[in-house]
Parts: structure tokens; C-alpha cells; sequence
């Protein structure tokens, strides 16, 4: 939920907010931005923060932050406000959050469940993320006329007003929860010192393998940030109103949790970088039919079954690509910093996706600037595929290694 300010009213209610907000897509994508230039300063330095301090008080007081500044949002301010607003924002869900909640799923996952540790850490939030949504989505259908084309200007504002202080009110309850009820956990720093913490961190950076991590994270969410038009896309392409594209977002979002802990298990049966082929396979293929899908009735029943599809992919990647520390083997007392550097690299989508696609889609407004945005979503996943299987060619290979000297041992 400490996401859902930032990142679930433009996701599941994009066309009321543009409208309330009187935001073009490029605006909108320029304030993104400002989110994630100060995200990316926060990625390290909160990667030693939680190698460090206790997660308990981290986490909860990054959610509280957070809901404070959802107070600011639903004043309906200007865009420079809300630049500043989602720069606020960036530290919070980052800083204090991001490399703490990894670390603790780490430490619950354990040697041999990594892929269902963070596919049920993915799959709960795609579905506390859906849930809220369609709440949401019912509580804009009560501001809003039946007739969605008598509907007022006063009564979108309403309406989204209503959904950012709902989200406000439950990211802060969660923030109070969290501290009451997550087990206190020992300073990192009683057994690691920041020097040795760092050189080890520096080290695994070296290998290759660190930075595929990253490049795989890098491409994954670009897919991921895609999905933040489909309200739009359906509203535009499919016809729906408002409200129907709100609720048609968090149906997709319901795939998430299915997608993240059925993933994880596969990863932890098999290989995590074999997951990742194929769902980066998947989505070079529905991104790509997308690119030239058009409106006609033909096509509709094609658009819909590669949007669950490419959706699922998606939710499926996020699911697993932190389960790709064990791989990477990175020593558990770093966790905290070695996600703080790759989140660095991996999550630089959140500077310049938003303001690229945005103005993508205003400069061919409607359907064509929407199949040039799938255009560039299939390249992206195209890229991510090529890293995955150069990466499951490079675990194979060590695997087969790791046995050739394991029967040496045992004929020895």
C-alpha cells in the first residue's frame, strides 16, 4: 500500500486524474520523473539503513510519511506541487522502505524457498493492491452519474478526492500496524561493520551475474510501468468509461497474486533465470501483437487475451527477480546494501519511462500513439529476454560445474 499514492491513483484511475488535474500525459510523466530522480538517490543509502537499523521501525515509519503526504495530494495541487510532492515520495517508499522489506523477505524465504518468498511477497501485494482498487473504483461510482457524460467536473474532483484519502487512511492504519505487530529484528551493525558491509557489496558488483540482476529488474519494470495506461488504453481503444477502465485494472491486478506465487514455486523447482526466459518470452509476444491491434470488433477478444497475458508476465517477472540473489549468492549480512546498488540501476524506469511514453502518447494521441507505446514496450522486453537466457546459459554452466566436482569429490 505505501505504493498506492504514488502510483495506484495514475495506474487504476488515470483518465479522472489527468481530467481532475488538468494534466497532459507529458505532465504527468515529468512528475514521475521528479519521483524517481529522488528514488534513485535513496536506493543505496537505504540499502545501508537496513543493514543497519530495525526493520520494524523503518517500514512503519515510511508508511506513515507516506500517508501524510496523500493529505497534501488531495488538496488537488498544481503540477510544480505535485513534482515536489512525488520527490517527497520518493524518499519515503525508498529510503526508509524498499531495501527493508527485500531483506526481511530474504530472511523469510530462507536457503531453498527464495521463489516463494517473493512470489507471495508479490502475489499480496498485487492483491491488497486489486482489492483497494476495486473499492475505490465503487466509491467513483457513487460521485458519478449513471451517465458518465452528465458527470461534473465538481464531482470527478469528489470522487478522486474520496480514493486519495482512502488510500491515505489505510497506508498511515498500516504504517501503525506494522509497528505494533512486525517482530523487532537486531541491528546489522552489531555484526557487520559499515567497511566490510560496503567492500563486500563493491565485490559482488564485479561479477556479471550482479548485473544481469540489474538489467533483468531494469527491463521487468519497464513492462511493469506499462501497465499504468491500460485504463487509459481501454478507454480510448476499447470504449469504456471511466469507472469501467478503473475496475478493468484491478481485474488485471487480481492476476498478480496468482502469477507471483505460482512462478515462485516453479522458480524454486527449477530455475529462477529459466522462469524469467519464458515469461520475457511471453511478453515479447503480447506486446507485440498489441503494437498493431486496432479497435475493430475482430480484435477485441486478441487485445483482451494478450492484455491478461501480457499482465500476468508481468506480475510473474516481479515476482522472481529478487529470488535471483540466492543465485547471485550474495552474503545474507548485505542484503540490505547489494539491493540498494542494483535497485539503483534496475529502477532508473522510474526517471525516464514516464516522461519517454508520455510523450509518445500525445504526440499521436488515440490508438496510434498507443500501438507506438507497445512498440517500445516489445523492444524492452525483447532486450530483457536476450539478458535472461545469457543468464540461464551462465547458471546452467555453473550448475554442470558444480557437479562434475561434486562426483570428483565422491570418486575421490
Amino acid at each position: 500500500m505505501i505504493f498506492s499514492l504514488p502510483f495506484h491513483t495514475a495506474r487504476f484511475f488515470r483518465p479522472t486524474l489527468l481530467d481532475v488535474f488538468g494534466f497532459s500525459n507529458t505532465q504527468l510523466g515529468d512528475i514521475f520523473a521528479a519521483y524517481g530522480a529522488t528514488a534513485m538517490l535513496a536506493y543505496f543509502p537505504g540499502g545501508l539503513l537496513a543493514d543497519r537499523f530495525s526493520t520494524r521501525a523503518l517500514l512503519s515509519s515510511s508508511l506513515v510519511f507516506t500517508a501524510a503526504g496523500g493529505l497534501y495530494m488531495a488538496t488537488i495541487p498544481g503540477s510544480g506541487q505535485m513534482e515536489l510532492l512525488y520527490a517527497y515520495w520518493g524518499v519515503t517508499t525508498i529510503l526508509l522502505f524498499w531495501a527493508a522489506m527485500i531483506k526481511s523477505t530474504r530472511e523469510w524465504g530462507g536457503e531453498l524457498s527464495q521463489g516463494t518468498a517473493f512470489g507471495v511477497l508479490d502475489g499480496g501485494r498485487g492483491f491488497a493492491a486489486a482489492s483497494v482498487a476495486a473499492i475505490g473504483a465503487s466509491m467513483l461510482a457513487v460521485y458519478l452519474p449513471p451517465d458518465l457524460r452528465l458527470a461534473t467536473d465538481e464531482a470527478r474532483r469528489a470522487g478522486l478526492r474520496a480514493i486519495i484519502l482512502l488510500y491515505s487512511l489505510i497506508t498511515g492504519g498500516l504504517g501503525v500496524l506494522t509497528w505494533r505487530f512486525l517482530p523487532a529484528s537486531p541491528d546489522a551493525s552489531a555484526t557487520a561493520t559499515s567497511r566490510a558491509s560496503l567492500g563486500d557489496a563493491i565485490a559482488a558488483l564485479r561479477r556479471p551475474i550482479v548485473w544481469a540482476q540489474a538489467g533483468i529488474i531494469l527491463c521487468a519494470y519497464c513492462g511493469y510501468k506499462g501497465l499504468d495506461n491500460y485504463s487509459l488504453y481501454a478507454v480510448q481503444v476499447l470504449g469504456m468509461n471511466e469507472v469501467d477502465a478503473a475496475r478493468m485494472s484491478a481485474y488485471i491486478s487480481y492476476l498478480r497474486p496468482v502469477a507471483a506465487i505460482a512462478t515462485g514455486v516453479l522458480a524454486d523447482r527449477f530455475i529462477t533465470s529459466g522462469m524469467l526466459v519464458l515469461a520475457f518470452g511471453m511478453l515479447v509476444v503480447s506486446f507485440g501483437i498489441l503494437s498493431f491491434a486496432t479497435s475493430s470488433a475482430h480484435w477485441l477478444a486478441i487485445i483482451y487475451i494478450n492484455i491478461l497475458v501480457s499482465g500476468f508476465a508481468v506480475f510473474a517477472l516481479r515476482g522472481i527477480y529478487f529470488a535471483l540473489l540466492q543465485e547471485t549468492r550474495i552474503p545474507p549480512s548485505i542484503t540490505g546494501t547489494t539491493v540498494g546498488i542494483v535497485s539503483f540501476i534496475g529502477f532508473t524506469p522510474e526517471i525516464f519511462f514516464a516522461p519517454i511514453t508520455g510523450r509518445i502518447l500525445d504526440a499521436t494521441p488515440g490508438i496510434g500513439g498507443l500501438q507506438n507505446y507497445f512498440v517500445l514496450l516489445a523492444a524492452v522486453a525483447s532486450l530483457g529476454l536476450g539478458i535472461a537466457v545469457l543468464l540461464a546459459l551462465q547458471n546452467t554452466r555453473r550448475r554442470a560445474a558444480a557437479r562434475r566436482v561434486s562426483r570428483l569429490d565422491a570418486g575421490e
